[in-house]
């Protein structure tokens, strides 16, 4: 039970299923060490007041974050704030990730002037990434599942992306699989987004400061922070920033009531021989179909666990994909905020 407290969560557009941030503070100065400084990044120098960009990659990051006032259920003395990634230009928080996983490609000489990027997404890292290789010059091809929307596939082709629908029986393992394939066989970058440490690298130096700066400024304590796990990059990211500089912040994740992967504390097993997962054929044993898209595919990528084992995960929820859906539509009804189940 949560009592005169501020929380936060992380959330954007309801066709793009984008994500919100939730946290909880208080009116206290918030302790806070001084951070060093990030490494030169092109999200660092986004949404400066008047700034004209010379790329829409700049506009990445730098994100609202909302009080919201007339949600039904939020206890008396606790304020809850979400961190609206919507406002990121392809509409969702896989904007940072797109555009981490590019440049760290880009720095470390795996991606070429012209090189074919390759990635399994569910819909919101496959439009990110569309628009970073857009405005990079690089051709984007995403496998996806035909379980996943029609309107996420139609704006990664208006942004220029090829779309590879894999058979849904063959579950988020079956897309991660053809993705590699692909790769392997016609000399594709592949970032791998469940794996990638630059995932959860640019979520340490873009959204993690982003959000404890902005506490910090405004002179509260930022008492409880809830997100989705997803790839695991944002929880290892905004985790390891939180525990270095507000580690009195408790970290919660959420994952879907029907599929509860982490509360089972049944591991993936994750193979070294190149391939990807062994989900595919053995999937999750409490893996269930639901209704989060992007939440929760058959297994637990690697930076989610890498998370667990840091200690960057305080407490677990879990959601229900009905209510889920309404409480999207309370928080547009009442609130303003178009934002996805995710």
């Amino acid at each position: 039970m949560i009592g005169n407290r501020n929380l936060l969560l992380l959330g954007g557009r309801l066709q793009n299923a984008a994500f919100a941030l939730f946290f909880v503070s208080t009116s206290r100065a918030m302790s806070s060490s001084s951070s060093a400084a990030a490494p030169s990044f092109c999200a660092n120098s986004a949404r400066r007041a008047s700034s004209i960009h010379s790329s829409i990659t700049e506009t990445v990051g730098e994100t609202p974050i909302v009080k919201l006032r007339r949600m039904a259920g939020i206890p008396a003395g606790v304020d809850v704030y979400v961190k609206c990634e919507d406002a990121n230009p392809g509409g969702s928080v896989k904007d940072r990730l797109a555009l981490g996983v590019v440049e760290w490609a880009e720095r470390n000489g795996h991606l070429k002037p012209g090189q074919t990027v390759v990635e399994a997404s569910s819909g919101n890292t496959g439009i990110g990434l569309a628009m970073v290789c857009a405005a990079r010059g690089y051709p984007l091809v995403v496998v996806m599942s035909e379980a996943f929307s029609i309107e996420r596939r139609k704006l990664m082709r208006f942004l220029g992306a090829r779309v590879v629908l894999t058979n849904p029986a063959h579950k988020g393992t079956g897309m991660v699989i053809k993705a590699k394939e692909l790769a392997d066989e016609h000399g594709w970058y592949w970032p791998n987004q469940f794996e990638n440490e630059a995932n959860a690298w640019i979520h340490s130096i873009t959204t993690g400061p982003e959000i404890v700066d902005a506490f910090d400024a405004d002179g509260k304590t930022l008492d409880h922070f809830v997100c989705a796990y997803g790839t695991g990059g944002t929880l290892k990211g905004v985790g390891k920033c939180l525990r270095e500089r507000s580690p009195g912040t408790k970290i919660h994740v959420c994952e879907p009531n029907n599929a509860p992967m982490l509360y089972s504390e049944i591991k993936t097993r994750y193979p070294e021989d190149g391939k990807p997962s062994t989900s595919f054929d053995v999937p999750h044993p409490v893996w269930r179909p639901h209704l989060l898209q992007g939440w929760a595919a058959d297994f637990i990528p690697q930076l989610v666990s890498k998370s667990v084992d840091a200690r960057y995960v305080d407490g677990l929820m879990h959601a229900d994909g009905d209510v889920a859906m309404r409480t999207c539509k309370e928080l547009a009804v009442k609130e303003g905020i178009f934002t996805g189940t995710s």
